[in-house]
Formats: C-alpha cells, structure tokens, sequence
C-alpha cells in the first residue's frame, strides 16, 4: 500500500512538472515553439549516447536494403546525418503534439495538406469499413487527428502504456474530433465490430509484437515480429487495406493516402503482411528521417 501511494504521489508530481514545462511551450507562437523543439531535438543526441547507436546501427544495418529501393535518395546522407535529423523531428513533433494537447492546435492542422482522397473515396464506397496502415513516421497524430476533423472520425488501435496517468494524458489527446481509441489487448472484436459499420480503423504496425500476435516478415531485409491482424482481419471482412502516411514539406504537412493494397492469393496472410511493410519501406525511403529509428524493431529475433 505505501508503495503504491508512493508511486501515486511520484506521478501527481510529474503531471505537475509536465504542465509546468509543456505549458510555456504551447503558448508560444507556434513556429518559434516548433523551431526550438527542432533545436533540443538536435541538441538531444548528444545526452543520448546508447539511444543514438541504437539508431545510427538499425540505419546502417539497413541501409544495404535501402539502397536497392527506388524510393531512396543518396543524398539523404551517412546514417549520423540522419540520426541528427530525426532527433531534430522528433523534437518538432513532442511541441506540436502539446500544442493539440492544449487546444492550441487550428493552424496547425489548418495547414496539412492531404494527397490521395480518391483512393480514400474509392475504398468508403465499397461499404466494408477501412483499415488504415501506418507506421510511427512524422507526426502520426496529427494525422489521425486532422482526418476526424476533415473526413470521418476513426478509431485507433493503440498499446494501453505502462503507467496510467500517461495512458490518460493520450487518452485526452487522441479522442478529439471524434476519434477513439481501440486497445490493442483483445482489439479484434471491437475492430470487426467496428468495419460491420462501415467504420474507420487505423493501426501502426511497425511495432515487435509477440510471438502469438504475428509472424516474422521481412522488413528492410531483416525479419521482425509483424501483427498479421489487419491481413487476417480484410481477408474476413473485405476491408480494404489503405497505407497513409504523413511527412514534413517546409512549414508544413502532407498526408499521402496510397491505393488499397491487394491481398495475396489463398488467405497467405504473411505475404499480405510484407505488402503491407513494403509500404512503410517506401515512405521511410523517401523521408528516412521522419522514422522513429531509435526503435528496436528486429528485437527477439
């Protein structure tokens, strides 16, 4: 008991600390906020040494399999030049996530332009629901927050975290303009339930998942643990399977809905399930430093 009021009071004061922090930031003017979230971002790779080779050696371990893409750019540089940069993202994006976070975010999503609403059009009037795949690349909340807002509310399936003052802080973030969250722990009722009324459902599925949630499948050249769900969950329903994905344009966003990815013949989820990865392996290609590298996704295997 006096462990758990421990903890209790451990987190109240760190949910103190965080509004003290994050609260100055958001009430910047939002492009000197993103500007010095840019900044720390960068500055950040250096207090980070075990962090920053674990991204610098998952870039170099896959950059044999990049080159060979046509989507890669050599000038996108060595994998240090890359790190630097993605550092230097994910610092903009924790600033323009807490300025969503504090309703402060209008312009922000006012700005992101969307690529590919056909394919989106063309998947809602088959009438089956959608499943929308991502992968953690830009800001992938933004996103799913802008689509609610523009064209449908969807429902995303997400990883309840550890500590529950934090699971409510993205609770808080991820149910605007009509979104919702679908726990990944038992998710697929909720999810068939949810394409039976011609629903949305979004999913990133470039994260290590157990042995009894997925397979092995290439990715990058490598195997990593890939949820098979959404494969196994389209071929049952008639879902379509639509990649989107957001990248940073200058000041602004872009979100690129690509066309429905084809299921592979005789219920081979596992290659519907590469499909699916070679997706994601092209928008990383083309923006190499929006991919949240730092992840150890080829764990356990």
């Amino acid at each position: 008991m006096l462990r758990a009021a421990f903890r209790s009071v451990k987190w109240r004061l760190g949910l103190a600390l965080f509004v003290v922090v994050s609260l100055p930031v958001a009430l910047l003017p939002r492009r000197l906020a993103v500007w010095l979230g840019g900044v720390a971002g960068a500055l950040t790779v250096f207090f980070l040494p075990r962090v920053r080779r674990t991204a610098v050696g998952n870039i170099r371990d896959s950059l044999p399999y990049l080159e060979t893409l046509p989507e890669w750019d050599p000038a996108c540089g060595d994998p240090e030049a890359i790190v630097r940069r993605t550092f230097a993202n994910f610092g903009r994006t924790v600033v323009e996530v807490l300025t969503l976070y504090y309703g402060r975010g209008a312009g922000l999503m006012a700005g992101v332009e969307f690529r590919g609403v056909e394919h989106y059009e063309q998947a809602r009037a088959k009438g089956k629901g959608i499943f929308f795949i991502t992968g953690h690349c830009g800001n992938w909340e933004l996103m799913a927050l802008t689509f609610g807002a523009r064209f449908a509310d969807v429902a995303v399936v997400a990883r309840r975290q550890k500590y529950p003052h934090f699971n409510g802080l993205l609770d808080r973030l991820r149910h605007g303009f009509g979104n919702s969250v679908i726990y990944a722990e038992g998710a697929a009722r909720s999810i068939f339930f949810r394409l039976r009324k011609q629903g949305i459902v979004g999913i990133l599925i470039d994260q290590a998942v157990q042995e009894n949630e997925g397979a092995v499948v290439d990715f990058f050249g490598r195997g990593a643990w890939t949820t098979t769900m959404p494969a196994v969950v389209a071929a049952r329903t008639g879902a379509p399977l639509l990649p989107i994905f957001i990248h940073r344009e200058g000041g602004r966003h872009v979100v690129t809905i690509s066309p429905e990815v084809e299921l592979a013949p005789a219920d081979d989820h596992r290659e519907t399930t590469r499909r699916l990865n070679r997706a994601i392996e092209g928008h990383i290609a083309r923006h190499p430093a929006e991919w949240l590298w730092v992840y150890k996704r080829w764990k356990r295997t």
